[in-house]
């Protein structure tokens, strides 16, 4: 049994993974070696970090931080309109805004970055 501490969406997780069937797990039913797929970094962060995207299409309409700010889980970081509601975003958890990736007006798709809290 071998534990993980996974970073997601800014909680941290552990986990305990169980490796069976030895030479499956290393390479698989076609025989070949298990690539992983390659990982997307977010500019800016660092585990640990909360990385705020957008949970769907829309406009942002205002940013309520700066960068540099010190916040607490709840705070309001930003506002945006999708299907016609405005919809607010919060922080998860208390730290500090490293980034701000959006301005208001831009549009955003899901799963855009918008802010970076370390």
């Amino acid at each position: 049994m071998r534990k993980f501490r996974i970073h997601l969406n800014g909680k941290t997780y552990e986990v305990a993974v169980e490796e069976i069937g030895g030479a499956e797990s290393e390479a698989g039913r076609s025989g070949k070696p298990y690539q992983a797929a390659p990982v997307t970094l977010v500019p800016g962060a660092v585990p640990g970090d909360e990385i705020i995207t957008t949970p769907m299409p829309g406009k942002i309409l205002n940013i309520h931080v700066e960068v540099g700010q010190k916040v607490v889980e709840g705070d309001l970081i930003l506002s945006m309109e999708a299907m016609k509601m405005q919809s607010d975003i919060f922080c998860g958890r208390a730290g500090t805004v490293k980034k701000i990736a959006v301005q208001e007006g831009d549009s955003v798709n899901a799963g855009d970055v918008m802010a970076i809290i370390g």
